[in-house]
């Protein structure tokens, strides 16, 4: 079950152009496609498989991710709007290949329903790999394995595109984005948080630890990172903690006892409620929001076609770090939480 998953459908704003639920007739599995916006362009988002204790927390999971997503999206500048797939499974279920095929399968015939509305890709619990059996039912899909003429995972330009807000988170903090003598805490070693952790620790960072998977002590070890466990991640005196899991993680409980000067990761929607943003000000702990700083992903899917130019999208996806910094700047003038600052960000493309 997500982190997510206490906030029950009463609490969540519906304001999504078009929700799509159905079980799969190859794998009976339940599927959702939520399409939040298609106000800048076609909904992009990724598919993502995971178990749910109910299917209505599947529901809201999808809700929010796909708003998520059209925040992302606008405020990355990109022509598209926000959507997001989620496959429930129960929990305790391992699929195998070809169940997973079926899945996969299904995906598609219910993406191909919605005519171009929505675009999938890869994302937690899926991969290009996994992309490649969705585009044998619908033309809607990114992220395909390079040898099969896609652009591949997102995940390296995501991972940059955090690197680029750490650093300017900790400019925001401390004047300097000089990684030396900084303690950060990353809690998630999967594939945008491992490529972080070489990332930071290349730059001289000092690195704490976490993931739910004990294998990945391995890279740990081999960076030289303290490893800890996930609560203890919650608690440890650092500069920056940086959610790079599944979202919901910013609970109040939790924010009461955080111990770093701010928080900059690649998780979706790490606010539990939108109202933990103020409880953050409150703290004095400076929150990057998810939405701009984990847009790395989506520039890369939407730009790199082939023959697209490599360089320049590597550099689009460093000025994330400077969108960063302009979020940040304006919540400070405005006396407004860095949530506020991003949103009308966001909201000012959407409305114009």
């Amino acid at each position: 079950m997500t982190a997510s998953s206490d906030i029950n459908l009463e609490s969540t704003d519906f304001d999504h152009e078009r929700v799509v639920m159905a079980t799969g007739s190859r794998s009976g599995v339940p599927i959702i496609v939520a399409v939040h916006s298609t106000v800048l362009g076609p909904a992009l988002g990724g598919a993502r498989l995971w178990s749910y204790g109910h299917w209505t927390d599947a529901l809201t999971d999808a809700l929010r991710l796909a708003e998520g997503m059209t925040l992302k999206n606008s405020a990355a500048g990109l022509d598209l709007g926000g959507g997001k797939a989620v496959v429930c499974l129960p929990v305790g279920t391992a699929l195998t290949d070809e169940q997973k095929r079926d899945v996969m399968l299904d995906l598609g015939d219910v993406v191909e329903s919605l005519g171009g509305s929505y675009i999938t890709a890869e994302d937690v619990g899926t991969s290009a790999e996994l992309m490649s059996v969705v585009a044998t039912r619908t033309q809607h899909v990114v992220g395909l394995p390079p040898e099969e003429g896609g652009v591949g995972e997102p995940a390296d330009a995501t991972a940059a595109g955090v690197h680029a807000s750490v650093l300017a988170t900790l400019e925001a903090l401390h004047g300097s984005r000089d990684l030396a003598g900084r303690h950060l805490v990353i809690s998630g070693l999967g594939q945008v948080g491992g490529r972080l952790a070489r990332s930071l620790t290349a730059g001289g960072a000092t690195l704490s630890v976490a993931d739910v998977n004990p294998a990945r002590k391995e890279l740990a070890d081999e960076l030289g990172a303290t490893w800890v466990g996930v609560d203890d991640a919650l608690v440890l005196e650092a500069d920056l903690f940086i959610p790079c899991g599944l979202g919901g993680v910013l609970t109040s409980d939790v924010i009461a006892n955080l111990n770093v000067k701010g928080v900059c990761g690649a998780a979706n929607n790490q606010l539990a409620h939108p109202e933990q943003a103020a409880e953050l000000a409150a703290r004095g702990i400076l929150w990057a929001p998810d939405f701009v700083v984990n847009a790395g992903g989506v520039i890369y899917l939407a730009l790199a076609t082939p023959g697209a130019d490599a360089a320049a999208i590597e550099k689009r996806v460093e000025r994330i770090g400077d969108t960063v910094s302009q979020v940040l700047r304006d919540a400070k003038k405005q006396s407004i939480t860095t949530l506020d600052a991003a949103l009308r960000l966001a909201g000012a493309r959407l409305k114009a």
